[in-house]
């Protein structure tokens, strides 16, 4: 017998019940042991995701007009910046895309909603990125072996502008912490705006040193902060797509604060997994001391779950102890016992 709760609380899709599970595997058994209290774990605000479109339309934008500036200047290095930049702007349509196929409801065929579409998006801009990394530190390596000319005034215009535009679009995703679709989208505006101060810095240094390896090792340091953060995102994208426990959630500490509920005598088989970036589910076996006290523990072990732990989908299955095994004495046993 299951009982299955799960409330709404996503400003976009409503009623998702959701009653698919992974392999019911068993898990570590929690004794009653009253837990230690924490502060709750609060969903976390996506409404960043509404700014995609705008993001895509600002940096397309600014790419025609880098594309144009480079061609009149005769600029390969501007060229090759609005190439990066229109890049930058498939990440963001494929993102915004995810964001919109992502409301769709729960259905018959995908009972869980297509939430995880969100890590899937942020999963193909993580390795997009890593491809993108890995052209600009091979260009970085050619520049540093054969140094090219560049029109440092022009650079210094553009990487301005640039800076402008990136600094907005950033400034309009990180309103509000974003699901890891939006942040494998500010990835790619962060590692545009990185790359504006890199083209701006050396446009300054060439302009009046006329030093031009500066363009390339600046590009490989930039290189390198992308790296780390991409490795990041590819990290949480990936813990979340094979159902690991989210993030600031321990699952001993939760099985041992169910296990700590009045009437519950242990619990076991618990599986905590994320439903996407926003939200947690979690189903567990609780084993009862009286069967009678379910509806009240059933209760408390909600109220528990989303108070203290932020978890709003719960799948609860309560159990009895197993019966003592009777025990049957051959009856010139017992004679003799008595004699």
């Amino acid at each position: 017998m299951h009982t299955h709760h799960g409330h709404q609380h996503d400003h976009h899709a409503h009623n998702e019940h959701d009653h698919q599970h992974g392999d019911p595997a068993h898990g570590h058994a929690y004794p009653h042991q009253a837990g230690h209290a924490h502060p709750p774990h609060h969903a976390h605000d996506h409404s960043a995701s509404r700014f995609l479109p705008l993001a895509l339309v600002l940096t397309l934008g600014f790419a025609a007009v880098e594309a144009i500036a480079g061609w009149w200047s005769g600029s390969l290095a501007l060229l090759g910046d609005a190439g990066h930049m229109l890049t930058d702007a498939a990440s963001l349509g494929l993102a915004a895309l995810a964001a919109r196929i992502a409301l769709r409801p729960a259905s018959a065929r995908h009972s869980y909603g297509l939430r995880r579409v969100e890590a899937l998006a942020a999963l193909a801009n993580g390795l997009f990125m890593l491809v993108i990394v890995g052209g600009l530190v091979w260009h970085a390596v050619e520049r540093l072996l054969e140094p090219r000319a560049v029109a440092g005034e022009a650079v210094i215009l553009v990487a301005l502008g640039g800076l402008v535009l990136n600094l907005a679009v950033a400034w309009l995703l990180t309103r509000g912490e974003g699901d890891l679709n939006t942040r494998g989208a500010l990835l790619h505006v962060i590692g545009d705006l990185l790359g504006s101060v890199a083209a701006l810095a050396s446009g300054i240094v060439i302009l009046y040193t006329g030093w031009m390896p500066i363009d390339p090792l600046l590009t490989m340091l930039i290189c390198g902060l992308i790296l780390y953060s991409t490795l990041a995102l590819l990290r949480q994208v990936v813990h979340t797509l094979l159902e690991g426990v989210p993030d600031g959630l321990s699952l001993p500490e939760v099985g041992h604060a169910m296990a700590g509920v009045e009437g519950v005598r242990s619990v076991h088989d618990l599986h905590i997994w994320s439903l996407d970036s926003n939200r947690s589910a979690l189903s567990a076996h609780v084993v009862l001391a009286d069967a009678a006290r379910w509806p009240a523990v059933l209760e408390a072990e909600r109220a528990l779950l989303h108070n203290r732990f932020g978890i709003e989908h719960t799948t609860l299955q309560p159990e009895l102890p197993p019966a003592q095994p009777l025990v049957f004495i051959p009856r010139m046993r017992r004679t003799h016992d008595a004699g």
